[in-house]
């Protein structure tokens, strides 16, 4: 399984100088629980700050996500392992280093944070030396892991695709535009779904314990959902964490091809004018 390590791999490889260990959080400093203890020697990182360019809302160029990984000490010899609290926040800039070519030097932990604190395993309160800055060297980026916001409306109605909507069931079905996580429900105008989108609850493609099922079993997930194994498949969610999630567990736990990640997601498709959009339940009729 190209790309995943287990907490057991990571526990007998802590103290090894070629890992340098991010935990990607969605939590901004202050209020990440990374600053109150955390996995010996590994860094913290704010998810915008590493996975977008400052000005664009995308990914940033090779250039400058070498040197954003140059300044964790990440080197061309080094192994990356990225920490998700939770643990889309591993497979996101997993996905954003594959499309930046740094793909090959990433894993992500199976289960993230909340599976490594669960299973009670080390933490510390220490700080992490600080790393020595190097600059790895980018290697020919996925370029066909991403669709963007034309792409998916063209292909509105394409029976050789299939778009997920690895959303939670009140999003999809238009009652919040958020997850009830998120107290204050916000990300975008409208809510709803892409219309012809199937739904899959990203959860499902974890086990009880947070962490990946087997690869038949992912497979099995989408078809239950409706999804015919040989199609296209773009997933998408409300900022494309929990989409990036369902592309690692199909392309790299569960090696099949032609799937892409809307990274645009319900965040950009539920404000644009003109997008087509459907709710479940129907909207009650207006008073005339």
């Amino acid at each position: 399984m190209a790309g995943l390590v287990s907490p057991d791999w990571l526990e007998t490889h802590l103290g090894d100088p070629r890992l340098v260990i991010i935990e990607v959080s969605r939590d901004q400093p202050g209020t990440a629980p990374w600053f109150r203890r955390h996995i010996p020697g590994s860094h913290y990182v704010w998810w915008k700050d590493f996975c977008w360019d400052e000005s664009e809302r995308q990914f940033p160029p090779s250039d400058v996500m070498a040197a954003r990984l140059g300044g964790f000490g990440v080197g061309d010899d080094s192994t990356i392992v990225l920490v998700g609290d939770p643990i889309q926040f591993a497979t996101y800039p997993y996905w954003v280093l594959a499309m930046t070519g740094f793909e090959h030097l990433a894993v992500v932990l199976d289960g993230g944070r909340e599976t490594w604190e669960s299973q009670g395993r080390a933490f510390t309160d220490s700080p992490s030396a600080p790393p020595t800055p190097d600059l790895p060297s980018p290697r020919g980026p996925i370029a066909d892991a991403r669709v963007g916001r034309d792409q998916v409306l063209e292909g509105l109605g394409d029976p050789a695709r299939a778009l997920v909507d690895v959303r939670s069931a009140e999003e999809y079905n238009g009652e919040r535009v958020s997850p009830l996580t998120l107290e204050f429900d916000h990300g975008a105008e409208r809510k709803g779904h892409i219309p012809g989108a199937v739904h899959l609850l990203y959860e499902r493609l974890l086990d009880s314990e947070g962490t990946f099922l087997d690869p038949a079993s992912l497979v099995q997930e989408f078809v239950h959902a409706g999804v015919e194994p040989e199609k296209e498949i773009v997933t998408y969610c409300r900022l494309s964490h929990r989409a990036s999630l369902a592309w690692f567990a199909l392309t790299r736990i569960a090696d099949r091809p032609n799937v892409r990640v809307y990274d645009g997601s319900w965040t950009e498709w539920g404000s644009m004018v003109g997008m087509p959009i459907e709710r479940l339940p129907e909207d009650p009729p207006r008073n005339r």
